[in-house]
């Protein structure tokens, strides 16, 4: 079979998928990825076919600034997240995400939970199409107006949209908002911590930097006794200017500290203390979380559910987005502190990380997450089911 992925053209919407991606190709189907092109770097060493299509996010971004005024990344309101996701993203790569999808004839798309143009694909070429989710639920005021926004961009192709015949499910009830409903064709799915590609090295990550920039404790063992803490804000909101107060905060606090420069900060745009930091560019998550006893992040839903399935608690600090939601239901699963009240400053996670570290009630709740996680069926036997049901249809 020929299964196409489609993705909004960012790592924290794409990684999730690769699991899955992988388990179809190893039982044997083609497979490829329906995204922007600034994502090669990413599919090449996967050895997984990049049809490229839209812009990536930053011109999204402007475009939906210049459309509205709003900076949907650090102001996520409803009307903005629809306008980047179901909108701009539509009226800027729509037409060239059918041609290339059309010419590749897919028998089944995959499309992440924020990705309308796969859904217009599968309308357009009447394939089914499955959603895969990556975190909570999206909330009614999101959903809505994502779908509305998308319709109208469907209607002026001549095209209604077709209902996903499953839903991809890797949130566990223990980090699902109360009293929500499965919607029909629910399949659950285990998360997974990002893994580098098969056929590639395991400390080179997906054919990027891995290794430590600048001074520090790379490769070195750990100082016993003291606690580990990775802190990763994720490949957008990573900016030194933010995260450099909190590193001091915590270097002072004596932690050991595993920090993530994003895609294009370097260890020479830090001043922290060298003997307590170990700067990494683009890393595969699992490896990064390996001896690790905190997770300090902006709360993507990639690095969350990543963290949790190791059973490992965490810090949350959003910056924008749908980190919100990912810090609300860390909190309210026990497995970690959220701070999300306000700006959060650089003394508040520091005292936060003491509190998780000092209290083993915390690490219970993320072990509570990581064994739901556990206990859900491998993107391997999804893609099994998703197979033989489209053998039978």
């Amino acid at each position: 079979m020929r299964i196409l992925f489609s993705s909004t053209p960012a790592h924290g919407h794409l990684l999730p998928q690769l699991p899955l991606a992988r388990a179809f190709r190893e039982r044997g189907d083609e497979v490829a990825v329906l995204t922007a092109a600034g994502l090669a770097p990413v599919l090449a060493p996967e050895g997984i076919e990049l049809l490229p299509a839209g812009p990536m996010p930053d011109v999204l971004l402007a475009e939906v600034a210049n459309r509205t005024g709003v900076d949907v990344a650090g102001d996520p309101t409803p009307e903005g997240v629809a306008e980047f996701f179901a909108g701009v993203r539509i009226d800027l790569g729509g037409d060239e995400a059918l041609a290339a999808a059309k010419g590749w004839a897919p028998d089944l798309i995959v499309s992440e939970v924020c990705d309308y143009i796969g859904p217009l694909v599968a309308a357009d070429l009447d394939v089914p199409l499955a959603t895969l989710a990556y975190g909570p639920a999206l909330p009614p005021e999101f959903a809505d107006g994502l779908a509305a926004t998308a319709a109208s961009r469907y209607a002026s192709r001549g095209l209604t949209p077709r209902p996903a015949s499953w839903y991809l499910d890797t949130c566990p009830d223990g980090m699902q908002w109360d009293n929500w409903q499965a919607p029909e064709g629910r399949l659950p799915m285990r998360s997974e911590p990002h893994r580098g590609a098969p056929t590639t090295p395991a400390n080179t990550g997906n054919g990027e930097a891995g290794e430590a920039g600048g001074a520090g404790k790379a490769g070195a063992a750990a100082r016993t006794g003291v606690p580990q803490v990775l802190v990763t804000f994720g490949t957008v909101f990573s900016a030194p200017e933010v995260l450099n107060p909190v590193l001091r905060e915590l270097a002072a606090a004596g932690y050991d500290l595993r920090v993530t420069l994003g895609l294009t900060a370097s260890a020479s745009d830090f001043d922290v203390d060298s003997e307590h930091v170990t700067f990494l560019g683009f890393t595969p998550l699992d490896e990064l979380l390996r001896d690790i006893d905190l997770v300090v992040a902006h709360g993507g839903a990639g690095t969350t559910f990543g963290t949790l399935a190791a059973g490992i608690p965490m810090v949350i600090a959003p910056q924008g987005a749908d980190q919100f939601m990912q810090a609300d239901r860390v909190s309210a699963a026990g497995a970690g502190l959220a701070l999300v009240s306000g700006t959060p400053t650089p003394e508040g996670v520091a005292k936060s990380a003491a509190a998780v570290l000092a209290d083993p009630s915390f690490a219970a709740g993320a072990r509570v997450i990581a064994a739901q996680i556990a206990a859900m069926p491998a993107p391997a036997e999804v893609a099994e089911q998703l197979a033989t049901a489209l053998a039978a249809s």
